[in-house]
């Protein structure tokens, strides 16, 4: 049975409670960005307060809908200069209008538009910090510093929380780390039937009785794939199945160049693409083994809690916010960032496991996740900094 935290009361605010506004680019993906956005509305209005978006729009409005939020479309997608100082007057017409007492921003081109707007109304303003964000210059760096403006900055992993720290010089005590949450009503392996399974290893032609192994995540260079390939050409093993999830959202190049290492090391009858799932959790009760190969740092790296969430042994690599989320040994492995030869030598060690150790690491990986990174946590924590803002806006 899943165990479930009671969300915190959003605040009270002149005999109401709090509306809190939300501001991104566009709901048209299904990303972290856009996921929390309607997560968090969900969590607002369920803890009695009323919930707002601004966007360029997208499907997920109906999901914003769906759970009681309002949305506002706004051209706040646009990072040409003229637009995003016109917005600022668009945002300050809705905050004064809907009686906004939160902004929250989670993206760079409208958070410039959302500090100033905030600022205007004399509205907290916060931000998530949700990626690494590249820094080619001065420009580029004065840029991104926008989501260090927060009077509290919520960072999606320790790593992040300690990158806003040593680039921008934000002290600890603005920051306020809240990891990314799994939904666990979806990734529970009770909830998903014999049924699903079976048809996913039909359509993705797996052989019975074979382990699987998967690496999730789109096809592009930094996540990884082809030290996932050479790792499996160094097992040397012709008895597994090796499953690569993800589209290649046009890097048509990139995807050539996997299939000729397929081809270079005859892998062809191992190793096969997948382009889409949309049946994640039926996916990862396929695999023997989910492996996160990232060379460069991930933010935070959602397959890896969503993968032990389902009682899913990891291998990851040991950098960024992904090692946060595993208990090297039991939940998981951490392995050097770009070394086949290590990744090989875990992929073996983890396929060799005894059914009792399966179990017992199954146990432990579920219950690391519900404890620490579940969807209502999350929600939980982000309420909290809600509170808090609205605390020192009132001088509590």
């Amino acid at each position: 049975m899943i165990q479930t935290t009671k969300l915190a009361s959003i605040a009270e605010i002149e005999g109401r409670l709090a509306t809190v506004l939300q501001v991104l680019p566009a709901l048209g993906g299904t990303g972290g960005v856009e996921r929390g956005t309607v997560e968090i509305a969900q969590a607002v209005v369920e803890s009695g307060g009323r919930a707002l978006v601004a966007s360029a729009g997208g499907l997920l409005e109906h999901d914003l809908k769906r759970v009681g939020a309002e949305h506002f479309t706004l051209p706040v997608d646009s990072k040409n200069p003229f637009v995003i100082w016109a917005n600022v007057a668009r945002l300050s017409e809705l905050i004064q209008k809907q009686n906004v007492d939160v902004v929250h921003v989670r993206s760079r081109a409208p958070a410039w538009s959302a500090f100033f707007a905030a600022r205007r109304t004399a509205r907290p303003f916060v931000t998530t910090f949700h990626g690494t964000y590249n820094e080619g210059g001065w420009l580029k760096r004065r840029y991104n510093s926008i989501m260090t403006r927060g009077a509290r900055v919520i960072a999606i992993s320790g790593f992040i929380a300690g990158l806003v720290r040593q680039r921008y010089g934000i002290p600890s005590s603005v920051i306020r780390v809240i990891h990314r949450g799994v939904e666990l009503e979806r990734f529970d392996p009770a909830q998903v039937s014999a049924e699903r399974v079976v048809a996913l290893a039909k359509q993705w032609r797996l052989d019975d009785g074979l382990p699987v192994v998967m690496l999730p995540g789109r096809l592009t260079r930094w996540k990884g794939q082809t030290v996932f390939i050479e790792a499996i050409a160094k097992l040397n093993r012709s008895n597994i199945r090796c499953v690569l999830v993800g589209d290649d959202q046009g890097r048509t190049g990139y995807r050539s160049k996997l299939e000729g290492l397929i081809e270079k090391y005859d892998l062809s009858e191992i190793v096969r693409f997948v382009d889409h799932c949309n049946d994640m959790p039926a996916a990862f009760m396929l695999a023997d083994l989910v492996v996160s190969a990232s060379t460069d740092p991930e933010a935070f790296g959602r397959i890896v809690p969503e993968a032990q969430a389902m009682g899913r042994p990891v291998i990851v690599s040991n950098h960024g916010g992904a090692r946060e989320t595993v208990i090297e040994g039991e939940t998981g492995w951490l392995t050097e960032p770009g070394n086949s030869g290590a990744l090989a030598d875990a992929i073996a060690r983890v396929l060799a496991l005894s059914e009792a150790a399966r179990a017992q690491m199954a146990k432990k990986a579920i219950a690391n996740v519900r404890e620490n990174f579940s969807r209502q946590s999350m929600c939980t924590k982000t309420l909290e900094v809600y509170n808090e803002v609205l605390r020192l806006k009132m001088g509590a």
